[in-house]
């Protein structure tokens, strides 16, 4: 058995503007950087036995607040990046729609075997995450694991602990710098606690979903 707390990524400019990001290297705006410090304070005193983050500057920097309160290194692991959006990356709404229609009303559809051009499809990327974790839990059992990550990973872990399909649109809330409890066992997983964000109050609301993060 092993303990995940799994936490996406501070909000970032590209979040606001409903642009995807995929795998593209963006920062924490400042609003993110206040989740990020909110969150540090808030689990300063609950340590995890590991810190594991996606190598996005994005998820590093809101790994960082967390890092200095339990003097942690992060282990940074690739497999847990956000999706492949490829051709789409960089774009926002209005910009695919004029570019690329055909491609727009394809994503729309959101089939589990549609990739983008240069991209993942959505067997592609949960393969990818649920190895990541899957290795993670064997590595570390018994174990409790603080892994920030990206709002897409969150959607594969939440369709898979409740054993839905990976075509449609998203079904759970994912704020950013939200916390979601799962444990690990036998090779299946079990939801605790899912999209925590009381130690966010105060601050400016966040976009009810972000382009190129399902």
């Amino acid at each position: 058995m092993t303990d995940f707390i799994f936490i996406r990524h501070g909000e970032t400019d590209w979040n606001r503007q409903q642009r995807f990001q995929g795998q593209i290297d963006v920062p924490l705006n400042d609003l993110g950087q206040a989740q990020a410090r909110r969150l540090g304070a808030r689990m300063a005193d609950e340590p995890a036995e590991h810190l594991i983050c996606s190598d996005l500057q994005r998820a590093q920097q809101t790994a960082a607040p967390l890092a200095a309160a339990w003097q942690a290194a992060p282990v940074l692991l690739p497999g847990l990046r956000e999706q492949c959006f490829g051709v789409l990356e960089g774009l926002d709404v209005p910009t695919i729609k004029a570019r690329h229609p055909e491609l727009w009303l394809q994503w729309l559809e959101h089939r589990a075997d549609f990739a983008l051009p240069g991209g993942e499809d959505l067997r592609q990327f949960h393969a990818r995450v649920m190895d990541a974790v899957k290795h993670l839990a064997e590595q570390h059992p018994g174990r409790r694991l603080a892994v920030v990550t990206h709002g897409g990973v969150l959607d594969m872990l939440w369709r898979t602990a409740h054993g839905l399909s990976l075509s449609g649109l998203r079904t759970c809330d994912i704020p950013n710098t939200g916390l979601n409890h799962l444990r690990w066992r036998q090779g299946t997983l079990d939801i605790l606690r899912w999209a925590d964000a009381s130690h966010l109050e105060g601050l400016p609301e966040q976009p009810s979903t972000a382009a190129g993060e399902r």
